[in-house]
């Protein structure tokens, strides 16, 4: 609606009234310029069209204009364009909620007007208006609360009028709002919603006027993503408004819910201006759908039709989750198909004295106002005054109010009403902020005759910040309060009766973890106290990772078991982590653990074995020397180089116990005492094996006719043979040992489960110089041995001396393969192994013979039996 000059209007004309009076808003400013060239001061102008009578409406000083979706349609008429159009009228059924809202402004204005601290001696007016929760009806509002309601008169500048109203209070809806105030914001009129929460009214490059008591969708989504995460439901259903307070506040649920990866399984748009076809195809996917959980991001009057829709074709239950709108509507508590339902609503407060104010009709005052009379009649069920038709009841003055059970008598949950309460205190500070000033004694003088512009409460508005029964008001830059939401939940009473229970609280100026406080226990659907469950996929336990499927949401996926050396520790990992370098998966590949550490030890099997055969082979090689000590007079003793066999017999113990070396858990200077140990007294053995061979060949060779060798071989150049050998091999090691020594290390690779404990052998040309050393002297040993195998039988050591390094060479040619090739601690064992079979088979063959003929035959131990075996073999 808008202004024009008032020349007699020709009623060929009168059909383009309906598009005139809305295009004028943009021709206003030529036609000033026109009136001002021509030198004219003063215009007369009337309204383009016919004025709509608020619903309530109150003379004072300052106006504050509320609009309200009291009703759900606006009745279309079919335009001539002939005759001047009929006055917009709303249809369809009364929403006594909102009806309440708007009877709120009217508790708060008059609250106010007789308030001694607040504006006083200032009258705030008010002039509420029914949009019919339509663009059209808001967008006429709008240009009526600019333009004001008297048909005719004069401004000495321009057909544009001053503001009726200092501010307005409304409306109900996202998208009548935003059509509001494309009207309203250039004329610089704020205008504070109690219930339009689009997050796209938080831009004030677009909607610089704008303020509301109620938070943003922007945090009322980020508030749901965080709720539906946190009762582990990853695969959802998400249906919208099909406008811009269910489209914005989808796209931002959808990007939250992505952050928290949530999965939505569709996302499916209506509205009640939608075919029935539309609806239903959005009913039918519901109860298609795989996820049980459904975030409905819907207006009260569009969830009305769709739970119409799901009612008549029943279907497995949902879990529901609510958007403000309609999850706190005391309207929709008759639908039992969502009990069980959650969502965030405004904080429930307590406003003194409304509820006396509201249930205050007199018969009068609701004859006196269409739109109580309206109420009445539908609540009631009955007509007042004349015109009733012969079925209809009259209703008769028994009707009862307080008795009444409907949304506008419900007060027990003052949520959006109490944003209607504050807007109008938030407008009445601003107001007083300007207005009023406090003098000497703290008193306040408030002049009502101040010429108040709208432009100036704008500004007073972003300033304010007050307290009203316990509640904080203010505004940020965005025009945006400070959100807090209480989570509800539907449950139903044990008489079947459903009713809002707050089960827990979500305030956003908190650090994430601390946002939402559950204070007990929430009641689902089915009336079951198990959260259910919406997922894709089960969720993958510890130890497994999840494979997204292909062509599907990340929901979706299999549940892999972790790679050998990898686990996940969390439910539902995206990727298995590999285990530190001295660790392993436990069975469950869910933990990482200490790798067990092996090496050859005392305590088990092998080594208890080995440690035996080592201890008993020492055993064996004492015991022996102290035979061979106690008969060390006898024939054989002598005949078998008793020094030669006493140092023999000791080496053989020390190669016995050296063994022993390697058993236990190796350290650096067993590392380094093993493995030279080792070398040494075994050089040393064989070192006395090798003079024995000399001695024996040489002896025989001393006993042909003018032969002195013996005396170039007697028992100090002896000596000197096992001294010189043995001095070689100590050098290999002391070389060995100071210029790379073996160390102890911890093997990684062999096994992937295990530690191996072992000794490195540092260099590996010293480990094999001792080995090859101890090979050369042996193979020395088998050749001469070799040489003397046909010299008479009592007296020839060289033949058990030649099986005797037959068996060793043909041990430790066996011991390098299998050395090699034998992993971890079994390395150590075969070690040790080859050391003991070497040195029992030169103790078996060298000296168990003797033994048996010292202890067994002391009739062959004679120097004669000897001699004789000796000169017959000569013979022969």
């Amino acid at each position: 609606m808008r202004l024009s000059p008032a020349p007699a209007l020709d009623p060929s004309l009168a059909g383009s009234l309906v598009l005139l009076h809305l295009a004028v808003v943009a021709g206003g400013l030529a036609l000033l310029s026109s009136a001002s060239a021509s030198g004219l001061e003063s215009v007369r102008c009337r309204l383009q069209g016919t004025p709509r009578p608020p619903a309530f409406s109150q003379d004072g000083d300052f106006v504050i204009g509320g609009v309200f979706s009291i009703h759900n349609y606006m009745h279309t008429v079919d335009h001539s364009y002939t005759s001047m159009p009929e006055p917009l009228q709303c249809t369809g059924s009364l929403d006594s909620r909102e009806l309440r809202f708007s009877r709120a402004m009217v508790f708060a204005v008059e609250e106010i007007n007789n308030s001694s601290d607040l504006l006083p001696g200032v009258t705030l007016g008010y002039q509420v208006h029914d949009s019919c929760t339509t663009v059209p009806m808001a967008m006429n509002v709008a240009f009526q609360l600019a333009n004001g309601l008297d048909p005719m008169f004069d401004t000495g500048e321009q057909c544009s009028g001053s503001p009726t109203v200092t501010a307005i209070v409304g409306e109900s809806g996202s998208t009548p709002t935003i059509s509001m105030l494309r009207i309203i914001g250039p004329l610089g009129i704020p205008q504070v919603s109690h219930f339009s929460t689009c997050a796209c009214l938080s831009d004030k490059k677009q909607y610089p006027t704008f303020f509301r008591t109620i938070p943003s969708d922007q945090f009322q989504a980020a508030a749901l993503a965080h709720l539906i995460r946190h009762f582990g439901w990853t695969w959802i259903g998400a249906v919208r408004s099909d406008s811009d307070y269910g489209n914005n506040g989808m796209a931002a649920f959808l990007q939250a819910a992505q952050e928290e990866g949530i999965c939505v399984e569709y996302s499916e748009a209506f509205s009640r201006t939608n075919p029935l076809s539309r609806v239903q195809r959005v009913a039918d996917v519901i109860r298609s759908s795989t996820a049980r959980v459904v975030v409905a991001f819907v207006s009260s009057w569009d969830m009305k039709i769709l739970l119409r829709e799901m009612e008549r074709l029943p279907s497995p239950p949902r879990q529901w989750i609510g958007s403000e709108s309609w999850v706190t509507d005391p309207d929709m508590l008759r639908f039992g198909l969502c009990a069980g339902a959650i969502g965030f609503g405004i904080q429930r407060s307590v406003i003194p004295g409304l509820r006396d104010f509201l249930l205050d009709l007199s018969p009068q005052k609701v004859s006196n106002s269409p739109m109580f009379t309206e109420f009445w009649e539908g609540a009631f069920g009955c007509r007042l005054g004349k015109g009733v038709g012969v079925e209809e009841k009259v209703c008769d003055g028994s009707e009862d109010i307080q008795q009444l059970q409907v949304p506008y008598t419900d007060t027990s949950q003052l949520r959006v009403t109490n944003m209607v309460y504050k807007a109008i205190y938030a407008i009445a500070h601003a107001i007083h902020s300007i207005v009023c000033e406090k003098r000497q004694h703290s008193t306040v003088n408030c002049d009502k005759n101040l010429h108040v512009k709208p432009t100036q409460v704008l500004e007073s508005l972003r300033r304010v910040n007050f307290s009203r029964n316990g509640y904080q008001v203010s505004f940020d830059a965005n025009g945006d309060p400070v959100a807090t939401y209480e989570l509800v939940n539907w449950q139903r009473r044990e008489s079947g009766k459903m009713e809002l229970v707050t089960v827990g609280r979500y305030d956003a100026s908190l650090p994430l973890e601390q946002r939402l406080d559950m204070e007990r226990e929430i009641t689902w659907v089915k009336n079951s106290t198990q959260v259910p469950l919406s997922v894709c996929s089960e969720s993958c336990p510890p130890g497994a990772r999840k494979a997204v499927q292909k062509g599907k949401p990340v929901c979706c996926y299999d549940c892999i078991q972790c790679a050998e050396g990898e686990i996940s520790n969390n439910t539902d990992s995206s990727d298995c982590l590999i285990c530190p370098e001295e660790y392993w998966p436990n069975t469950e590949r869910n933990r990482c653990i200490l790798k067990p550490v092996e090496f050859l030890s005392f305590h088990e099997v092998l080594g208890i074995i080995l440690t035996a055969c080592s201890v008993g082979g020492a055993c064996l090689a004492i015991a022996t020397a102290t035979v061979f000590y106690r008969h060390r007079t006898s024939a054989i003793v002598r005949a078998n180089n008793s020094e030669l066999s006493f140092l023999l017999l000791f080496s053989l113990a020390l190669c016995f116990l050296c063994s022993l070396t390697f058993i236990g858990r190796p350290s650096e200077w067993s590392c380094m005492l093993r493995h030279t140990a080792f070398g040494i007294t075994f050089v040393l053995c064989i070192s006395c094996v090798l003079g024995k061979t000399i001695v024996v060949l040489m002896a025989f060779r001393a006993t042909l006719p003018g032969s002195n060798i013996m005396k170039w071989f007697g028992p100090p150049q002896q000596r000197l043979t096992v001294v010189s050998f043995t001095f070689v091999q100590a050098l290999i090691c002391t070389l060995w040992l100071v210029l790379s020594p073996p160390l102890p290390i911890k093997n990684l690779t062999t096994y992937k489960e295990k530690i191996i404990l072992e000794c490195d052998v540092g260099s590996a040309i010293g480990f094999w110089a001792v080995l090859g050393y101890i090979g050369l002297l042996a193979l020395l040993c088998f050749v001469l041995a070799f040489l003397g195998r046909k010299l008479p039988d009592n007296f020839n050591e060289a033949k058990f001396i030649t099986f005797s390094m037959l068996i060793f060479c043909a041990v430790w040619i066996t011991f390098i393969p299998a050395y090699v090739s034998s992993p971890g601690k079994f390395t150590v064992a075969v070690e040790i192994f080859a050391i003991i079979t070497s040195s029992f088979g030169l103790f078996f063959l060298l000296f168990v013979p003797k033994c048996f003929i010292i202890l067994f035959r002391p009739e062959k131990n004679t120097k004669k039996h000897l001699m004789e075996k000796t000169s017959n073999d000569i013979h022969y």
